[in-house]
């Protein structure tokens, strides 16, 4: 993991994360099955699966799913929502120790959570967990920072609010990095629009799911969100601005 303690940073933010932060599109995984022969079979691993976002992806189209999550607030939260599937198990671990047996898992899944990562520790421990020839796949929502009033607003708020927004902020590996990480296993990418129309209460919602946006008693709390409803007001159409993404999957095999 980094040095910004990744794996403390969000358990005071649990609540708005399970209820503001977003899934995935439908075509991420539609894309894992069709093109890389993911199928029901296999075995997930969710390597810092947080509230279980990604794991109910999997455990809803009938996968068996293993979360990995060292921050104990997100770990309970998710097994508070999807313990009552039977394919679903949440253990305590790190995404260079996680835990799991030797040749165990025939799918590794990261969603969000591959920056936060150790990304040499990682791969050893990835390539230790997954059988042969067993399918890692990283992917992320990465917000959209322009193109829209809305969003080019919401960014310069995070750049005047922010905590330490610079630097956390996208830190998302390029496409070059991600073919480097996985070498000779690569077998390819895709790219899928997504998005949220939030109200003002989802929107507030979801930037104090953000572990850089300052919480009650912060000096810098109350400013922001009368910028944020100052932003919302002026950009809101029918109750509901248009959060936008570009989700970014990777895949391959790790030797």
């Amino acid at each position: 993991m980094s040095d910004l303690q990744s794996t403390a940073r969000f358990s005071d933010r649990v609540d708005d994360y399970v209820r503001y932060r977003p899934d995935y599109p439908p075509a991420l995984l539609d894309w894992l099955q069709r093109e890389q022969g993911v199928d029901t079979r296999w075995r997930v691993a969710d390597i810092g699966a947080g509230t279980g976002i990604s794991s109910k992806m999997f455990l809803d189209a009938g996968y068996r799913v293993t979360a990995v999550e060292p921050n104990a607030p997100m770990r309970a939260a998710a097994q508070h929502s999807l313990g009552a599937y039977d394919g679903f198990h949440a253990v305590d671990g790190a995404a260079d120790a996680t835990g799991l047996a030797d040749a165990s898992v025939d799918l590794v899944a990261v969603a969000q959570a591959f920056h936060w990562f150790d990304e040499e520790a990682t791969r050893r421990e990835f390539a230790r967990i997954l059988r042969p020839r067993g399918l890692a796949a990283i992917w992320w929502n990465s917000r959209r920072l322009t193109g829209t009033r809305f969003l080019e607003g919401y960014e310069a708020l995070l750049q005047a609010y922010g905590t330490d927004y610079t630097s956390v902020a996208e830190r998302y590996a390029d496409d070059a990095r991600m073919r480097a990480w996985f070498g000779d296993g690569w077998r390819g990418s895709a790219s899928f629009e997504h998005g949220q129309r939030l109200d003002f209460e989802a929107l507030r919602g979801r930037l104090m799911s953000s572990s850089y946006a300052p919480q009650a008693g912060h000096p810098m709390h109350g400013p922001m969100l009368h910028a944020l409803r100052e932003l919302f007001d002026a950009c809101s159409e029918h109750g509901t601005v248009s959060f936008d993404y570009v989700t970014r999957i990777f895949a391959g095999h790790l030797a």
